[in-house]
């Protein structure tokens, strides 16, 4: 008998997703982000996005408490268990830089995750809880997405034949011009023989 593998969390994770902060929403909603917490999958303007195990579990420690400090200890009592023997700085550090990474966010000008000196960090994005998928919410959004790109490849097509039209009178100028410097060349030589 095969039995069907079902993802294991820890019980910090079932805590994060069982946490009363957290609203009782499917989906959390940031910026170009929708986080599906049943699946444990991040899209991005509806393309999936990876999202290795230890960076989901900061995100949603970040997100359990929104615009509020999450400390670097709070992290990592999250990320590892406590018989774990790691480097828990230089690992918290990875991690949240690959959650930026994923993010597309900066340290320098954070729009999600913004560090706390000497404290840990901040998720400063705004969040929004949903009962349904991004893309059932705004089926106009993906209407015009789609008119959008459909504007962009004519005008792709457009801009590819004007550069082929001027293309081909720049080469004819250039020949052009190469035959008149050589009958000039001529001229000039017979007229020095004379």
């Amino acid at each position: 008998m095969i039995t069907p593998l079902v993802p294991t969390r820890s019980p910090e994770q079932n805590q994060v997703l069982n946490s009363p902060t957290l609203a009782p929403e499917r989906y959390v909603c940031f910026g170009a982000f929708h986080l599906d917490l049943k699946k444990e999958e991040l899209f991005k303007d509806g393309t999936r996005v990876k999202l290795q195990g230890k960076v989901y579990q900061a995100l949603l420690a970040l997100l359990q408490k929104p615009g509020e400090i999450v400390t670097r200890e709070e992290l990592r009592m999250q990320l590892w268990p406590a018989d774990t023997h790691v480097n828990y700085d230089a690992n918290v550090n990875t991690t949240v830089n690959k959650l930026r990474q994923v993010l597309g966010d900066s340290p320098d000008q954070p729009a999600f995750v913004d560090t706390i000196p000497r404290k840990g960090y901040s998720f400063v994005g705004q969040v929004r809880y949903v009962d349904q998928p991004v893309a059932q919410l705004s089926p106009k959004v993906a209407e015009l997405s789609a008119i959008a790109m459909e504007q962009q490849h004519a005008e792709s097509r457009a801009s590819f034949f004007r550069t082929a039209i001027l293309s081909k009178w720049f080469t004819a100028a250039v020949v052009v011009l190469v035959i008149a410097s050589m009958l000039f060349g001529a001229a000039l030589v017979l007229y020095a023989h004379r």
